[in-house]
C-alpha cells in the first residue's frame, strides 16, 4: 500500500512491483516532467532509482530516463500518528478533526488552559462530527482539577465519541494564564496532587462503590445520580508526562508514567524561554528501559503501553525530527506533531489546515 505524493507536474501511479517497507512519503530530486513512475524492484530504504516514463508520447512502462528519489520516512509497523490542533475555535476544531480523520490521521489532541476555551466541550464537538479518529488532550494540568469533575467530563467524551478519548496529563507549565489565578503550590504538592487526582479519576470510572482517603482529596460511596460508565474499560487510557533527570538514580516522574496507559517522554532541561524538547533517541531508550523495568516490577508487561513522541516535521519547534523509523527504533508508538510555531493568526490556522490535509509524513 503506497500513498504517492504530487509534485510539480509529477502524477504518480500504482507500482509495477510490491513495496516491503510501506513508503508513505517521496521527496523528488529530479524529474519534474514525469507523468509516471513505476518502481523497477521492491523498496526497501535509503535512496532509490526508479524507472520513468516522460511525456504522453512515450510507450507505457519504457525507461525513458531515471529519477531519483529520496524516501522522506518508513512507515514502521504498529506506529500511529497525531497532531496538537494548536490555535483554532472550537467549531474550527471540530472542522479540523473532521478533515485529519479524512486524512489519515489517528490522533488530533486540544490543549488545556486556566482561563481559556473548554478542552473536553472542544473534544466533544469533535466526537459528534467524526467516526474513526481518536480525541485526546496534550495536555491536561491535572493536578489543578478536582478529581470528580476531571473524571466526569472525559467520561462525557469518552460516550460521546463511543470510547475515542485520551487522557494526556502532567504538572503543567507555569505561565501567565496560570499565575493570574492561582498560585504556585511548588511541583511536588502538584505531583501529589496529580497522583491522587489520577487515583479518584481511575476508581469513578470504574463504578460504585468506590472510596478514597488522601491528603487533598477524599471520596465517599455515591448511590444517587451516578453517571453512566465509560465506553473504554476500565477507562480511557492514561498517558503522563515522564520526565527524565539526568544522573537521578529514582525518577519518580517515570514512576508514575508506568503505572499507567502511555508516557510522553521528556529530557530535563528546557525552560520558558526555550521550551522546545530536549529529547534524543538515547534519551528516548532509557525511559523506555526505566518504564520497562518499573512495569516489570509491577508484574505488568510493554503490551499495549503508548511511548508518544513528540516532532515537528513541517517547522521549526523543538529539536525532535524525523525520520519516524528511527524513533520506532528506541521504542516509541506514537509520533504526534506538534506546530507551537505557527502563528495565532488566520495564516497560521491555514498552515495547520494544509498540513493536516497533507496526511502524516510517515
Amino acid at each position: 500500500g503506497i500513498r504517492w505524493s504530487r509534485v510539480a507536474n509529477a502524477r504518480p501511479t500504482a507500482p509495477s512491483a510490491p513495496v516491503t517497507a510501506g513508503i508513505r512519503k517521496f521527496q523528488w530530486v529530479s524529474g519534474a516532467k514525469a507523468r509516471h513512475i513505476a518502481p523497477s524492484a521492491p523498496v526497501t530504504a535509503g535512496i532509490r532509482k526508479f524507472q520513468w516514463v516522460s511525456g504522453a508520447k512515450s510507450a507505457p512502462h519504457r525507461p525513458f530516463g531515471t529519477l531519483v528519489c529520496r524516501l522522506a520516512s518508513v512507515a514502521w509497523p504498529g506506529m500511529k500518528y497525531g497532531a496538537v490542533i494548536p490555535w483554532a475555535t472550537e467549531r474550527e476544531f471540530a472542522e479540523l478533526a473532521v478533515v485529519a480523520e479524512a486524512a489519515g490521521w489517528d490522533q488530533v489532541f486540544s490543549w488545556e488552559a486556566v482561563w481559556g476555551q473548554d478542552a473536553w466541550v472542544t473534544l466533544g464537538a469533535a466526537a459528534m462530527v467524526t467516526e474513526r479518529i481518536r480525541l485526546g488532550t496534550l495536555l491536561t494540568p491535572a493536578a489543578r482539577h478536582r478529581p470528580w469533575d476531571l473524571a466526569s467530563r472525559v467520561a462525557s467524551v469518552d460516550r460521546l465519541s463511543n470510547g475515542r478519548v485520551t487522557l494526556g496529563v502532567g504538572l503543567g507549565a507555569l505561565h501567565g494564564n496560570w499565575l493570574a489565578f492561582e498560585a504556585d503550590e511548588g511541583r511536588a504538592v502538584r505531583a501529589r496532587k496529580l497522583d491522587e487526582g489520577l487515583a479518584i479519576f481511575a476508581g469513578l470510572m470504574g463504578g460504585q462503590p468506590f472510596e478514597y482517603q488522601g491528603e487533598y482529596y477524599s471520596a465517599k460511596p455515591v448511590t444517587e445520580l451516578v453517571p453512566p460508565l465509560p465506553v473504554q474499560t476500565p477507562h480511557p487510557p492514561v498517558w503522563c508526562v515522564g520526565m527524565l533527570i539526568p544522573g537521578r538514580t529514582r525518577q519518580r516522574s517515570l514512576e508514575r508514567a508506568a503505572r499507567w496507559q502511555g508516557v510522553f517522554p521528556a529530557v530535563a532541561g528546557g525552560s520558558l524561554e526555550d521550551p522546545g524538547s530536549r529529547l534524543t533517541q538515547e534519551g528516548l531508550r532509557e525511559v523506555v528501559d526505566r518504564i520497562r523495568a518499573l512495569r516489570a516490577e509491577a508484574g505488568r508487561t510493554m503490551e499495549g503501553y503508548d511511548v508518544v513522541v513528540e516532532g515537528d516535521s513541517h517547522g521549526s519547534f523543538g529539536s525532535v525530527r524525523p525520520p519516524v523509523h528511527e524513533w520506532a527504533d528506541a521504542g516509541a508508538t506514537w509520533w504526534v506533531e506538534s506546530w507551537w510555531d505557527l502563528p495565532d493568526s488566520a495564516k497560521g490556522r491555514a498552515e495547520t489546515r494544509r498540513r493536516l490535509e497533507l496526511g502524516p509524513q510517515r
